[in-house]
């Protein structure tokens, strides 16, 4: 099949270049020849998009409120990696130790003086070297939510 194919492309070139039956040349404008090629990419193009050059993006972590400002429940107040600032009144931690309002409330920052658990490993490992030290205290940075007291606009039906 492949000769038969050969043998047909040979017969139109030489009878093309003589200005044969068909009256035009392969050198003429006019000629359609009988095998067009088209060439497309064999390779994707464009970057990649491993090794990216600089710096990875931020995490955005901190503090999101600060002290003073009112919060409704569920509110982020401090996103972090380790545990710089524990939860205080109202406030609760999630698995990443994101620290969230539970009550709608003011924030209030405290830093507190800690006696912690000499017994316990995490303790020892963290705070040996002040272990033997009694006079250096340790202070942490609690996170608090302060509700707004209830009005007090009702009363018992035994005083109307």
């Amino acid at each position: 099949m492949a000769a038969s194919l050969v043998k047909k492309i040979m017969s139109f070139s030489i009878s093309g270049i003589s200005g044969g039956p068909g009256g035009s040349s392969i050198l003429s404008n006019n000629t359609v020849g009988l095998l067009t090629s088209v060439r497309n990419a064999s390779k994707k193009s464009g970057g990649s998009s491993r090794n990216k050059k600089g710096r990875a993006r931020g995490k955005r972590r901190g503090i999101k409120k600060a002290d003073g400002l009112w919060v409704s429940q569920g509110t982020i107040l401090v996103r972090q990696l380790g545990l710089d600032y524990l939860p205080g009144l109202n406030v609760g931690i999630g698995r990443d130790r994101t620290l969230f309002a539970i009550e709608h409330g003011r924030v209030m920052m405290t830093t507190e003086k800690v006696n912690p658990n000499w017994d316990h490993s995490f303790v020892r490992r963290f705070y040996a070297d002040l272990q033997n030290q009694e006079d250096v205290p340790i202070y942490k940075t609690y996170f608090h939510i302060l509700t707004d007291p209830q009005k007090q606009n009702f009363k018992l039906v035994d005083q109307i």
